[in-house]
């Protein structure tokens, strides 16, 4: 049996057991259980704080983790990253007060930053050749130059609102995150092989994000004009019908120019157009 630490709450920790019931593995997502097993496959979770997965994969009291990959880097545990996951994006920057004329990165030489990333901004500063002072703090990085700590800050930004409403403004982003899914180094064949099958069902779950199966009624006079604004997977699939002058378009479309397209598909003459969601899809 695998186990898989997950955050023990937060958003984090809410995409996680989406990602799983996706995958079609059931677990209980109960706040107060350390320790849950899946229904219908080999597979418990343990909940963690986020800054505990990475070295509960690395000393194996975990097989794999989901962890954003800021704290998988700032850690610096020796586990490996399987895959990237698609969610809880976020970046890591540096900013200052927003009335500061800011030149460049020099402006940093001298100055002293808080943050709770310190492995990560003290690599930065060394490649980017500053000399700079870390103050670190483990929350509410944000109010450390209005109390008088920092010059500035390095920290977390996802929307940027907790900038704004702290008078602050990004200006040097160092490092973009996503969660990852990590996993001990020295796992059995046979977890290894649970892995590929969890994996394989994660890809399916990701490949079908923001597509949609469509499917229309297209004039054969303006068939090959049709398929050539179709960006399908590989060929979008024909079928006749009962009216020879009329063929069935099936094919897969990316949300992001969905409407763009459907556009031009209305000017070639598509008619009864069907969209329908993607659950899952398997390449």
């Amino acid at each position: 049996m695998l186990r898989i630490a997950v955050q023990s709450k937060g958003r984090l920790f809410e995409d996680s057991i989406n990602l799983l019931s996706e995958a079609d593995i059931k677990v209980s997502a109960g706040k107060r259980t350390l320790l849950a097993q899946a229904v219908n496959f080999p597979l418990e979770v343990l909940y963690l704080r986020d800054d505990d997965i990475p070295q509960s994969v690395a000393s194996g009291v975990a097989d794999l983790g989901i962890v954003g990959e800021n704290e998988f880097q700032e850690r610096s545990e020796a586990a490996d990253v399987i895959c990237r996951l698609g969610f809880s994006k976020c970046r890591l920057s540096l900013a200052i007060p927003k009335d500061i004329e800011y030149p460049g990165k020099e402006w940093f030489n001298g100055k002293k930053i808080a943050t709770s990333y310190p492995g990560i901004l003290s690599k930065y500063l060394k490649e980017q050749g500053i000399d700079a002072e870390i103050h670190v703090i483990t929350g509410s990085v944000e109010i450390s130059t209005s109390i008088g700590i920092a010059d500035g800050i390095f920290d977390i930004v996802s929307s940027g609102s907790t900038l704004v409403s702290n008078n602050l403004r990004e200006v040097e982003v160092v490092m973009h995150s996503e969660a990852v899914l990590i996993a001990n180094r020295n796992m059995t064949d046979e977890k290894r092989a649970l892995l590929n099958q969890m994996v394989f069902r994660f890809e399916a779950v990701r490949s079908a994000e923001d597509k949609k199966y469509i499917r229309m009624n297209a004039p054969k006079d303006k068939l090959n004009e049709i398929i050539s604004v179709l960006p399908g997977l590989k060929s979008p699939t024909v079928i006749p019908l009962a009216d020879d002058e009329w063929c069935s378009v099936h094919t897969v479309l990316n949300q992001k120019c969905f409407w763009e397209i459907i556009g031009k598909l209305k000017e070639l003459g598509a008619q009864g157009i069907l969209v329908t969601p993607i659950e899952k899809m398997i390449l």
